[in-house]
């Protein structure tokens, strides 16, 4: 009887969850080690939305000026902190090179359709009886208070719907009678109706839980500390708890893997990008639908009983201290959208990076320097959004399948 082979997955979060489900699925012996606990990092505190609609790519036309013009505003909405760092110029530069229309154009289709087929397999999971994390396909509300960002709205949803996705221009008035909550400045939104949102660490969690029944091993508290190597593969992952040996590496550690990927003489462009969240006791005549304030760049999620306020872009490296001025300006700008949140009781405070590609893809593919390496990591602000097909793809390229989407401009080496 041949031997399963063993793969391990490093990181908890929601792809490497997501990629020992879809692994234990195809029949692989799985253990994933975290650092920390499982969804502890980025896919705990975020906005837990999955957007089809962000299909235009954070490297976009204009957006390199605007985080510029807003580098010496640490209550801008994109804040970058001043400091002679090497890997984050170099990281700029690629970004302003890939921030032009033709890019912007050849990565629309491809992040569509990897939100569509995740959002298929959302629904396929959340369909599971043993798996409850509040999905719901409801649509999300983009709001502006400002002709210059409607406007910019406007022109996005346009581009949109050339890649074939799917939104409805609303005026202030159309706005309110779908979303009641609104404030009288509001003066035109988009809708887009293909749009989702869950609960993150229920999912994350619960999913967990579904693959330790599958047969998932998870070591959690367990940091990597180093790899062993053999030719071109490696043989031997070194941890605090211990060594493995597995026949597979995912790579999935989020704003970690640069790090890790030091150790394995392997360069990813990746720089960690703070945000924060405000999780408040929700009223009841709180927002009924997921809302993006434009201007502010903040997303307002109902979860249950609770109302999550998530937003800003940080460039501040592997800092995880949480700045209380941008978090202020966060749910001030939320108050000049959303009508009766002053005062609301607060949940919790949380911050968490998210790791982010030059180029505004993620990296899902095999390392060219170790033939049992894969990485999977690169999501950005999209990291839930695009798990289950991270992890699906994973779990095909380790078992040698053609992905159900080709993953040619995904691959780790096309920043070399």
């Amino acid at each position: 009887m041949a031997r399963q082979k063993a793969v391990l997955v490093i990181g908890g979060g929601v792809i490497g969850v997501c990629s020992a489900y879809y692994l234990v699925r195809e029949g692989w012996a799985v253990t994933l080690v975290e650092k920390g606990d499982v969804g502890a990092g980025s896919s705990y505190g975020n906005a837990g939305l999955i957007v089809p609609s962000h299909s235009v790519p954070l490297a976009a036309p204009g957006v390199l000026l605007k985080a510029l013009k807003w580098m010496l505003d640490p209550e801008s909405p994109f804040y970058i902190k001043p400091r002679l760092d090497w890997a984050l110029l170099a990281w700029l530069w690629r970004f302003g090179a890939a921030c032009t229309l033709p890019r912007l154009r050849r990565a629309m289709p491809i992040l569509r359709d990897l939100s569509y087929a995740s959002l298929a397999l959302y629904r396929e999971l959340a369909a599971l009886g043993e798996l409850d994390f509040g999905f719901r396909q409801d649509g999300v509300l983009a709001v502006f208070r400002t002709e210059k960002g409607y406007e910019e709205a406007v022109h996005e949803s346009h581009l949109l719907a050339e890649a074939g996705l799917s939104a409805k221009l609303l005026d202030g008035e159309a706005a309110r009678a779908l979303e009641p909550s609104l404030r009288r400045d509001v003066i035109g939104a988009v809708l887009f109706p293909d749009d989702a949102h869950l609960v993150p660490d229920a999912f994350v969690a619960g999913l967990a839980r579904v693959g330790e029944r599958l047969g998932v091993r998870i070591r959690t508290a367990t940091e990597v500390l180093g790899f062993g190597f053999d030719g071109n593969r490696i043989v031997t992952v070194e941890t605090t708890r211990g060594n493995f040996e597995p026949d597979v590496v995912i790579l999935a550690a989020g704003a970690w893997v640069p790090r890790l990927a030091e150790l394995l003489r392997v360069a990813v462009p990746i720089q960690p990008a703070k945000g924060y969240s405000v999780t408040c006791e929700r009223p009841a005549d709180g927002p009924r639908i997921p809302l993006l304030l434009g201007e502010a760049k903040v997303a307002v999620t109902p979860m249950g009983d609770r109302l999550r306020f998530a937003g800003t872009l940080e460039l501040a490296g592997l800092d995880l201290s949480i700045n209380r001025r941008r978090v202020a300006a966060m749910m001030r700008a939320a108050r000049q959208y959303v009508a009766r949140t002053d005062d609301l009781p607060v949940v919790e405070v949380w911050r968490g990076l998210r790791p982010c590609t030059p180029d505004g893809l993620p990296i899902i593919g095999r390392s060219k320097r170790w033939e049992n390496l894969i990485l999977a990591t690169g999501h950005a602000m999209i990291g839930v959004s695009l798990g289950p097909i991270t992890g699906k793809l994973v779990a095909q390229l380790a078992s040698n399948q053609e992905p159900i989407i080709d993953v040619g401009a995904l691959v780790p080496d096309r920043f070399s």
